[in-house]
């Protein structure tokens, strides 16, 4: 059965090109309205302008679908309630958020200065957590809400010179991991896609990338699936070369170890306190403590 987006409503961040360009053009020809919203600063978040957006709107119109165009900066929360508003009073209702919008500050975490730090994780966090409240109320009263952060294998596992963005990305998994949950009693699915494609912010590695593999396109399949009626809740899914898997955020059963040597202990059996052997995906954050009560339950009852 064909996945369609009829009569759905979307805003996609950072859809002026690269990935948030593809997404929003997979949207309508599959039936949304789609709101493209790009600053159209540089890779460093600098300067602005509207025609990167505008242009994606004129190829959606040009194929007969429905979009518009929105040139906040998703760090300004009064722009992004303004552009929330001019969609509520042109289709009605919201049902899709895509957090698409980044920038690029590399450096070094030694050379790095704070107000890169700061600018990055403004844009990636605090940019998805404005659009994200100002969308928030609309999909309780409706009932329905799909909503995706863009996170990366930068903030899951790490990557040289980019301490700010990957702080950022991990940052959006743990929003993440708490709206899914909030979200849930009104069917406002969360999940997060860390995606690998050529793109301008990854245009540095080119030519060590067999860039015709990583077309935006081959991750969009997976943005569609995550916005769809069929969405799953609190899933972090990889995408890249027509490749998906699926990254999560796992618990050891660990040891129990107290008393005045306690630290000794975790250093002598540290092999046992990392052994994966029936690691767990917490269902939420009170369940290590629950763990870690329990172990200490069952010592004090020998």
């Amino acid at each position: 059965m064909t996945m369609g987006f009829e009569g759905r409503v979307a805003i996609i961040t950072g859809a002026g090109g690269g990935l948030g360009r593809s997404h929003a053009l997979a949207l309508a020809a599959r039936g949304a309205r789609v709101v493209i919203n790009d600053l159209g600063g540089a890779r460093d978040g600098s300067g602005g302008s509207s025609s990167a957006a505008e242009a994606v709107v004129a190829e959606i119109v040009a194929l007969g679908g429905e979009a518009m165009a929105n040139a906040a900066s998703v760090t300004d929360a009064i722009a992004v309630q303004a552009m929330v508003e001019a969609t509520m009073a042109r289709w009605g209702r919201i049902d899709i958020l895509v957090n698409n919008a980044g920038v690029l500050r590399d450096k070094t975490f030694a050379k790095m200065e704070l107000e890169d730090f700061r600018f990055v994780v403004d844009v990636h966090l605090m940019g998805a957590v404005n659009c994200t409240k100002a969308v928030w109320e609309i999909m309780r009263q409706q009932g329905y809400g799909r909503v995706v952060m863009t996170t990366s294998s930068s903030g899951l596992y790490g990557n040289f010179g980019q301490s700010n963005y990957g702080a950022a990305k991990m940052a959006l998994v743990g929003l993440m991991q708490t709206l899914s949950i909030e979200g849930a009693r009104n069917d406002i699915r969360v999940n997060c896609l860390a995606p690998t494609a050529h793109t301008r912010m990854t245009e540095d590695l080119g030519a060590s990338l067999p860039l015709e593999l990583l077309e935006p396109e081959r991750v969009t399949p997976g943005l569609l699936y995550l916005v769809s009626e069929a969405a799953p809740s609190r899933c972090i899914l990889a995408a890249g070369a027509g490749g998906f898997e699926r990254a999560y955020v796992t618990l050891t059963q660990g040891i129990y170890a107290a008393g005045d040597d306690a630290a000794e202990q975790i250093a002598a059996q540290f092999e046992a306190v990392s052994d994966r052997t029936g690691e767990i995906v917490p269902d939420m954050g009170a369940a290590q403590g629950m763990i870690e009560l329990t172990k200490a339950q069952a010592h004090h009852t020998k």
